[in-house]
Order: structure tokens, then C-alpha cells, then sequence
């Protein structure tokens, strides 16, 4: 049914107006008490055997949705709807921008990827916060909140800019994520280098603690598939010195490999983000070096290119605790949850392993033994 719908509407409309309308249609069906308590049912059903404590939450399950689906915390309950064991809303800056200038989003459908370059569009950490604060959550489930740098914001002022949008918004995070990785906003990937990633990362870390005292708000930072295997180290040796929660692997790349199915090749030329199947190699090889490094001192988050169970799977091998999706969500429909639950359940049933906690970095175990 979805792939018929995809070519039918979807595939022929401009890709920025088919997320709002499908996003649209999502929303709604979570306002109706008897249409989200039925889809939850058929899209949602819950695995006991693959609940997850990470960051120390507990989740029905690992596998969650990446920030970049629902930037201004519109939609909680309706991904919760479909599935998703948590949902990362944002990415948040500290004041309101409009992105970059339209057309922004690409789909490469054969190659069953997109291209980005949406600018961080949002609506500001004071208008997300507020919403936040007045939610009345109908499903349970854990929310992190991805937050940027503004645009506008010069690069000596980011830690300032950083910290505004903590202080307004880590009391109603289940768990904050510092992003510097995305490559469309000018100067945001130098924030990565470690020289000035610590004082970033120091500073959050000070105001989340300074503005919420009930609790600790785990913290992670999201870093780019395109970094250095040198820069990867460094930055996992930092995680560990400054007791960071997590990290993220990865975000998008400004790589083109693994492209060439498409029937347009002027979209490989588009500048921005790219994200689905290609950047699968990539991003689990980040990954795996990332846990080789730190071992299970920190978390670590998996996503880029994450389209099945088996790539669920793949990534928990390598290291993962969480693992994330967003551009297979575009070609696999509502659906997808449900079908990556059902597989991931049945591939550790087959395993030789009690838990998913016991399956996390076992490829790295066997390799050394």
C-alpha cells in the first residue's frame, strides 16, 4: 500500500511539502483518542524482550527516531504512534531562523537517500521549551532535544548561543545532544575540533547542571561521518575526560561514495547533507572505531544509512546501545517500526545471547579473542 502511495503522491511532489503533508496526517491521527490508541496497536506493538536502559532511561526498545523529522517538538505522541522507542526532536537553535532558501530537500530514490541542506530551520529554543513545558504526554516515551548554533550567531559567540538554549530547554529533556556536525551551517563543523569542542561542551555541561538540580540530563554530542579516524579518536578521549554521556555517530556527509543509481545525476551535484543507504559503510565504521576506543564507558548512538533490522543489528554488534532512523522512514512508510522490531526481535531469538545489552560490541569481543 505505501509504495504505491510513495510513487503516487509522494514521489512527484516536492519532497519539503510531502514531510509537511505526511507530518500533517501524522499529527492529526495522534489527536484523535480512537484513531492513535488503534494505529499504536497495529504500528507499535511492544517486544519485552527488546527493552533498553541507555543513559539511564528505560525505553521499550533501541531504536529511536533521528533529529531533523520533527524539529519543533510538534509531534511526540504521533511518532510514539508509529513506534519509535524515542524520538530526538530539533535540531534547536537559540533563536528562531527560517533555514536556507528553498528548494533545499532532495530525494535519490534508487539510491534510496537524500540530500539536505534545510538550514536548521526552527522555531527558536524559547518557543520549543514552551511547548515542551505544556505537553501532556499521551504515550510514554523518552525525548532528547538536538541542539545548534544560530546561524546568524558569529563562531566566537556559539558557546553563548549553546548555553541560551540549555538553560531554556534541558529541564524538559530526557537527554540533550550538543550538535556540531551538520554541514549547512556555515563554520559549525569547526566546532568539533577538540580545542574548542571542550569549552563547548564544559559550558552545556555546566548550565544543564546549573539549571536543573532534580536530576542529571545526560549529555552527548553528535559528530559527522566525514571527520579524520585522528579526530575520532580525539574526540572519543574527550567524551571519556569530560564524563560525556554519549556520542552520536553520525550525521550526515558531504561525501557523494556509494551513489550512482540515481536517474537524475544532477542531484548528486546538489550542495548539503547526505543521508540514507550510502552513508551505511560510513557511519558503522565510526561507529566501531568510536567502540573501540571507549568500550562501554559511554554510549553510543548509531545512525546513518539504517534501513532494516539487519542494519539494527549490525550496529548493536558493533558497539551500539541506541540506534536511529530518519531517511528510510521517507521510502519505508508507517510500516517500518513495527517490521524493525519484528526483525530485531527474531535476530536475537537466533542469537546466542539472552539480551540486547548482552549483543552490544560482541563483533569487537570476537575479534579480539
Amino acid at each position: 500500500m505505501y509504495p504505491l502511495l510513495f510513487k503516487l503522491l509522494f514521489r512527484r511532489m516536492d519532497p519539503e511539502r510531502a514531510h509537511h503533508l505526511a507530518f500533517g496526517w501524522i499529527r492529526l491521527a495522534a489527536r484523535v483518542p480512537v484513531l492513535r490508541t488503534l494505529v499504536a496497536a497495529v504500528l507499535a506493538p511492544r517486544h519485552e524482550e527488546l527493552r533498553t536502559e541507555a543513559l539511564g532511561l528505560r525505553m521499550h526498545g533501541p531504536f529511536g527516531l533521528a533529529a531533523g523529522f520533527d524539529k519543533n517538538a510538534v509531534a511526540i505522541d504521533g511518532m510514539a504512534m508509529l513506534g519509535f522507542d524515542h524520538i530526538e526532536i530539533g535540531t534547536v537553535t537559540g533563536q528562531p531562523q527560517s533555514g536556507n532558501p528553498k528548494k533545499r530537500l532532495f530525494r535519490l530514490v534508487q539510491d534510496r537517500a537524500l540530500i539536505n541542506r534545510m538550514g536548521f530551520n526552527n522555531e527558536g529554543s524559547a518557543a520549543v521549551a514552551a511547548r515542551l513545558a505544556a505537553r501532556h504526554p499521551v504515550f510514554r516515551t523518552t525525548v532528547g532535544v538536538n541542539i545548534g548554533k544560530t546561524k546568524v550567531v558569529p563562531e566566537d559567540e556559539a558557546i553563548a548561543d549553546y548555553v541560551t538554549s540549555t538553560e531554556r530547554l534541558a529541564a524538559h529533556a530526557d537527554y540533550l545532544v550538543v550538535n556540531v556536525s551538520s554541514p549547512n551551517t556555515p563554520g559549525l563543523r569547526n566546532l568539533q575540533a577538540v580545542d574548542q569542542l571542550r569549552p563547548l561542551l564544559t559550558a552545556v555541561r555546566e548550565a544543564a547542571d546549573r539549571t536543573v538540580t532534580a536530576r542529571r540530563v545526560p549529555l552527548l554530542v553528535k559528530i559527522a561521518p566525514d571527520l579524520a579516524d585522528d579526530d575520532i579518536d580525539a574526540v572519543a578521549d574527550l567524551a571519556v575526560e569530560l564524563g560525556l554521556d554519549g556520542i552520536i555517530a553520525t550525521n550526515t556527509t558531504i561525501a557523494r561514495d556509494g551513489l550512482g543509481l540515481t536517474s537524475a545525476p544532477a542531484l548528486v551535484q546538489e550542495t548539503g547533507g547526505l543521508s540514507g543507504a550510502p552513508l551505511r559503510a560510513r557511519s558503522l565504521e565510526v561507529l566501531s572505531r568510536l567502540y573501540a576506543r571507549v568500550g562501554d564507558r559511554i554510549t553510543l548512538v548509531g545512525v546513518g544509512g539504517v534501513t532494516n533490522a539487519d542494519d539494527v543489528w549490525e550496529r548493536i554488534l558493533a558497539g551500539a546501545t541506541l540506534v536511529q532512523g530518519y531517511s528510510a522512514f521517507i521510502y519505508e512508510g508507517p510500516f517500518w517500526c513495527r517490521a524493525l522490531h519484528r526483525g530485531l526481535a527474531a535476530r536475537l531469538a537466533a542469537s546466542p545471547y539472552a539480551t540486547l545489552a548482552d549483543a552490544i560490541g560482541a563483533d569487537h569481543r570476537k575479534a579480539s579473542s
